[in-house]
């Protein structure tokens, strides 16, 4: 398997501090946040980043071993910009906002984008489900072209009830997906979100495996695999199971005892799991 660590985890600390560390405790990939490149300035919008700090980041990962995933927390820390808005003018914004995070995805060599983001997309006053997947199938319609011309591909990513009230099941998550129509929109699997579904994360992933372009390791906990309950043999196993070549990126929530820490338990525990299924 190929494991990769989130960025954001790693706080305030530099790009080239991130990266390396991230490295030498053994993974491979590097998934980011777009806030990380600006992390005080809240609202945060991605087109106040310049190409060239693009360049640079990317060089900075290419030197440390590293390949850039893709980005993840889209819509995070942004002002204006909906998933499910009954607004269409709110709609048509967010879409144009998905382009330019697909061109900045490119610009970095990645190729996935992870479409959480709860904040921007949980229901409405007075907007109905049905409703609300309508308006989201029209704004990611909207980025679907972008996706095709710099070959990214955007993860739908379902969340359990204690995020919101919107995409809460991978089965939703492929609806949404089915209802896009582009081979360029399937569907991420964050093990925190499977653990609130009532049918079991392996045969979730046997479900869903079609449909399946990227892949959270984590725990309901809010830390990473291996420091909660979870036990990742069977999912491991699914994942082995369905030919899933894709990457298996740890996102946490809490950072102590610390990021380092956290990282090093995480991919200690998976490669253990994964020598026991050799």
């Amino acid at each position: 398997m190929k494991f990769a660590l989130c960025n954001e985890m790693f706080g305030d600390r530099s790009f080239a501090d991130t990266f390396s560390t991230i490295r030498k405790l053994g993974y491979t990939g590097v998934e980011i946040a777009p806030f990380t490149f600006a992390p005080h300035n809240e609202p945060f919008d991605v087109r106040e980043v310049s190409a060239q700090k693009l360049v640079d980041v990317r060089t900075l990962a290419e030197d440390a071993g590293l390949e850039i995933i893709g980005l993840h927390w889209l819509l995070a820390k942004t002002q204006g910009f909906y998933l499910t808005s009954p607004d269409p003018t709110v709609r048509r914004k967010t879409g144009e906002y998905l382009k330019t995070l697909v061109e900045m995805c490119a610009d970095l060599g990645g190729k996935i984008m992870v479409l959480g983001s709860p904040k921007q997309r949980n229901l409405l006053p007075d907007v109905s489900y049905d409703d609300a997947e309508a308006y989201a199938v029209e704004v990611l319609h909207n980025a679907m072209a972008a996706c095709k011309q710099f070959g990214v591909t955007l993860g739908l990513e379902p969340l359990g009830p204690s995020e919101g009230d919107f995409m809460l099941t991978a089965e939703s998550a492929i609806r949404l997906a089915k209802m896009v129509d582009s081979p360029y929109c399937k569907v991420h699997l964050d093990v925190k979100a499977m653990s609130s579904e009532a049918k079991p994360i392996p045969e979730i992933i046997r479900d869903s495996h079609k449909w399946l372009i990227h892949f959270h390791a984590n725990d309901p906990n809010m830390l990473g695999p291996g420091m909660g309950n979870v036990d990742f043999h069977p999912i491991f196993a699914a994942l082995r199971e369905v030919h899933y070549d894709g990457w298996v990126s740890v996102e946490v929530f809490k950072y102590e005892p610390s990021p380092d820490a956290i990282a090093r338990e995480s991919i200690e525990y998976m490669r253990k799991v994964e020598a026991s299924l050799l």
